[in-house]
């Protein structure tokens, strides 16, 4: 499978926060996530395995009540069913997720 970046469009996944699916199969899934200075990704959790990587910018990451600041070049692994979230610090921060299963609820939203 090839996914031309251009090509994907973003869907708003939060205030501030757009969504890219980039490439997902078997049962991976690859997604780029671009916030606005000061957007939130909301605490959560999921039954999936996430790996976060820190593309450009930086964020306050929150992970499982620990709280970090993490720049670009960072990244993030975080278990199943482990609370997550972040604040952006700089406008145009990006992160890309990896996820194992695939999220099928963002397959609903693409």
């Amino acid at each position: 499978m090839f996914v031309k970046g251009e090509a994907t469009v973003a869907v708003q996944a939060d205030l501030g926060v757009k969504r890219k699916l980039l490439g997902h199969g078997g049962s991976m899934m690859m997604t780029e996530v671009s916030f606005k200075k000061d957007a939130i990704g909301a605490i959560h959790s999921h039954v999936h395995e996430q790996v976060s990587y820190i593309v450009q910018g930086s964020f306050e990451f929150n992970l499982d009540g620990i709280v970090q600041k993490v720049v670009k070049g960072d990244s993030i692994y975080i278990p199943s069913n482990t609370l997550h979230g972040v604040k952006a610090l700089e406008e145009d921060s990006v992160i890309l997720d990896i996820f194992t299963p695939q999220r099928e609820d963002f397959l609903l939203l693409e």
